[in-house]
């Protein structure tokens, strides 16, 4: 029998000395943070998030004809290559009148794709859609939609992007516009939480 070789270790890390290890001088060692003791007799405080008033369980009572839908950049890009009518294909999902909302950031986005997305932009521009006007610093389109829709939860949101949907099925009560085989779709409308749609 021949000589077993042993298998090198990659990423091996030497062992070191805690920063608390009775070794080191007493300069050198972290001191164990003091617990401060609590006062039985003091009022507890704690943040509890405020749900809105417009929501009935999951049944959004805010959402109702004129439906405004707030579009995202991908949304648009995704509905040219389909070759869908934006407004026109709303009113066939939701079969009601219906009010894109686009806003600063989405418009900024658009912008900064440059020109090869100019039909984009033009139809960004189409004096059927709604301008929302933002606040905020920076043009991250994401956050201003999650944002918008935390505070006010009137809005639909168009969107063909799987972080931004995931984020949004976290608000309750805010259902999303899709698009599949060439048509849009919509999730999580009243008729899902089993209430009729007024």
């Amino acid at each position: 029998m021949g000589k077993q070789k042993k298998a090198r270790k990659y990423a091996v890390m030497k062992r070191m000395i805690s920063l608390r290890d009775e070794r080191l001088k007493e300069k050198d060692r972290v001191k164990a943070p003091v617990k401060k003791k609590e006062d039985p007799s003091a009022i507890k405080e704690r943040e509890v998030p405020q749900h809105p008033s417009c929501l009935f369980f999951q049944y959004n009572t805010q959402l109702g004809p004129p439906y405004h839908i707030l579009v995202d950049t991908n949304f648009i890009n995704f509905s040219i290559k389909a070759k869908l009518d934006l407004v026109q294909s709303m009113m066939d999902c939701l079969y009601a009148k219906c009010i894109p909302c686009i806003t600063d950031c989405v418009m900024g986005e658009i912008e900064k794709l440059g020109q090869k997305y100019r039909v984009a932009l033009r139809i960004a521009k189409d004096p059927r859609f709604e301008r929302l006007p933002c606040m905020h610093k920076g043009t991250y389109a994401d956050d201003c939609l999650v944002q918008r829709v935390t505070q006010h939860k009137c809005y639909i949101v168009a969107t063909v992007d799987k972080e931004l949907k995931r984020r949004i099925r976290k608000i309750p009560g805010v259902p999303i516009m899709y698009i599949s085989r060439h048509r849009y779709n919509i999730e999580r409308m009243p008729d899902d939480y089993g209430a009729p749609r007024f």
